[in-house]
């Protein structure tokens, strides 16, 4: 079932999935309902409209195979989750997963438009669902050491049109927007947002929510920094210093690197209204990259139970 490479670098010792055997393990729909229900449910059949178990199976399987003893509502495994009222195959949704969780650099809806045969715009929605579905990288608070750094995303200017460039006034960061993003070297795992602004007032509450307070922080030497009330230190990039000792940003800038390589190879643009998507998408699989691609898979399955992500709410204005 599972392939496992012994001589290549880098995360080698993870088991992989190939194309074939994920096609040997989705043959068809029921295979891949069966696959859903098990991750939801683990087995026991469970009503998501009220918790009952006390569920009998219809006859006429479509497109309700299930029907709720106690509440008398009929659901598929489906119902509550990113997946409802979905027309896209459950077989099609697990091959989603699969090429969502294995390209580093992100899927693009071109792709899986191409790649499941759905039209463009379903392959569109259905990322951002399963960006949704990747579940709340924000939990228990980094013990450190931790690494805190800012990026900005956007287009380069002179690929802007001249309309756009006249808009824009200074140098730097101008018509871009602020990203602020934190690694815990012990536990290797990263967490970022997108905020407003890069000064103190902003980063500040982002670090001592995200940090317990006796961690060691590093980042560089921008002013927002200076008056951190936690163990510091820092790093003069202004004066070309990148390392001293064990005082870098090494970590959290190689994910900015991986960030950008799917914005400009992939994405090719990440508006600012779905860019926080984006990063929980990229970070969620930097924190499960040592797991095996099964479980990866398994893990995405197992959140699409979150709350649903409606298409109207996505295409609404901010």
């Amino acid at each position: 079932m599972k392939t496992k490479s012994k001589n290549c670098p880098g995360k080698s010792h993870r088991e992989g999935i190939s194309l074939i055997e994920l096609y040997d393990m989705f043959p068809d729909e029921p295979t891949a309902e069966k696959w859903f229900e098990d991750w939801k449910w683990g087995g026991e059949v469970v009503c998501p409209h009220c918790g009952s178990h006390n569920i009998k199976a219809r006859k006429s399987r479509k497109p309700q195979p299930y029907w709720c003893r106690d509440c008398r509502k009929t659901f598929s495994v489906r119902v509550g989750t990113q997946m409802e009222n979905s027309r896209i195959p459950l077989r099609k949704w697990a091959i989603g997963i699969y090429l969502y969780s294995t390209s580093l650099k992100g899927v693009s809806s071109m792709k899986l438009h191409r790649d499941l045969k759905i039209t463009q715009k379903s392959a569109w929605f259905m990322l951002h669902r399963l960006r949704e579905a990747s579940g709340d990288i924000e939990v228990e608070p980094f013990s450190g050491p931790v690494e805190v750094d800012e990026t900005y995303m956007g287009g380069k200017r002179k690929n802007m049109s001249n309309s756009k460039r006249k808009n824009l006034t200074g140098r730097g960061p101008v018509g871009k927007t602020a990203v602020v993003g934190m690694k815990d070297r012990e536990a290797n795992e990263v967490r970022a947002k997108v905020v407003d602004k890069t000064d103190a007032e902003t980063l500040h509450p982002f670090i001592v929510k995200n940090v317990e307070s006796d961690a060691m922080v590093y980042t560089d030497d921008a002013k927002a920094y200076d008056s951190l009330d936690f163990p510091h230190e820092s790093v003069k990039h202004s004066v070309k210093e990148y390392v001293r000792d064990q005082a870098h940003t090494n970590g959290i800038e190689s994910f900015w690197a991986m960030l950008k390589r799917g914005y400009h190879g992939t994405y090719h643009h990440m508006s600012k209204k779905h860019l926080n998507r984006y990063i929980k998408e990229f970070a969620n699989r930097h924190n499960v990259r040592d797991l095996n691609t099964l479980d990866q898979m398994v893990k995405i399955a197992t959140n699409v139970t979150n709350s649903r992500l409606k298409f109207a709410d996505l295409i609404a204005k901010n």
